[in-house]
């Protein structure tokens, strides 16, 4: 059959038939556009020049899972580093452990406790960087719930954690580095966010932690559009489980991966979109979840964290006795 054969043949369906193959090949056409765009972004585009936004990165929360491995991963790019945490000896030990391996790399370490007074904290990150070139802020610090648990059995302390930490301390923070940026008018910003607030459409028995991480989104993609005619690219990365003890998570897998693994797929993201989620294997199961039923996530999400708060409530008995 020719094509204008082809072409009269359907110009001899019933309309609804020709409407409904339109569409069809729209569809198809929108899903191959898509597929391609995610195999060219994930795999074949170019990560940045870090180094061109500055010599140097600040990386709060440091000393341990993620940001430990950002910090080791951006010494690796070749940039200084301001490392922001509250325990000094943790902090001396990322220090020396860096410098061994990178010994190029000019390292200055300011104490901050995220959970207390941050006047004082705030000022000694603003003294610390000046006369820096800082061109990279990575937003780490947070904290989450000891285990999972009911809304009304959050203590005090960890709710003003929650919020004093994730919340304020890193609003604060990029607060304090952004003026440098927009006076040199270049700089990234990267906020690390959380799947419990964006991915799935609940996360029960994590409330608060959940409802601080879509703070951190909202306030990323408010900045990215304020800013990006600045120079300055602000970026919310959207992690699902890492192996981290705040996850606790000790093994690492195909789809948990270490935090090295995780670090070093990020920093291929910087400076691009203001969200992503840049470890593949997530973003797939990202995409999967999107086609499932809300309320069949809820239910499977409520089960698995009442078996967490029941593993959480039996340990606690245990230290108790």
């Amino acid at each position: 059959m020719d094509f204008y054969s082809c072409i009269e043949t359907l110009k001899s369906q019933p309309t609804w038939i020709l409407l409904f193959s339109s569409l069809g090949i729209l569809s198809l056409l929108r899903f191959s556009f898509s597929f391609l765009k995610w195999v060219f972004v994930t795999f074949l585009r170019p990560a940045k020049n870090l180094k061109s936004y500055g010599s140097w990165a600040i990386v709060t929360g440091p000393t341990d899972g993620i940001g430990k491995s950002f910090a080791f991963q951006l010494a690796r790019k070749g940039l200084n580093l301001v490392l922001v945490g509250r325990n000094p000896d943790k902090l001396k030990e990322v220090s020396n452990a860096i410098q061994a391996k990178f010994s190029k790399t000019q390292i200055k370490s300011v104490v901050v406790d995220f959970s207390g007074d941050l006047t004082d904290g705030i000022q000694r990150i603003k003294d610390a960087i000046e006369g820096l070139d800082v061109g990279i802020l990575i937003n780490n610090v947070g904290v989450s719930y000891p285990y999972a648990r009911f809304f009304h059995e959050v203590d005090e302390d960890l709710l003003k954690n929650l919020i004093k930490v994730n919340v304020e301390g890193t609003t604060k923070v990029t607060q304090a580095v952004l003026p440098g940026m927009l006076r040199k008018k270049k700089g990234a910003i990267v906020n690390i966010g959380s799947g419990a607030a964006i991915v799935i459409p609940s996360d029960p028995l994590y409330a608060v932690y959940a409802a601080t991480k879509a703070y951190i989104d909202q306030f990323s993609r408010c900045l990215y559009v304020e800013y990006k005619k600045s120079g300055i690219d602000v970026q919310c990365q959207v992690p699902l489980y890492v192996a981290t003890k705040m996850a606790s998570i000790r093994r690492s897998s195909f789809l948990v991966p270490s935090t090295d693994a995780y670090a070093r797929a990020a920093l291929r993201w910087v400076g691009y979109e203001p969200r992503c989620t840049p470890y593949w294997p997530h973003s797939v199961m990202w995409c999967l979840a999107c086609q499932l039923p809300e309320a069949a996530i809820d239910a499977w999400r409520l089960g698995f964290c009442l078996g967490i708060r029941k593993r959480g409530q039996l340990k606690d008995s245990r230290k108790k006795e």
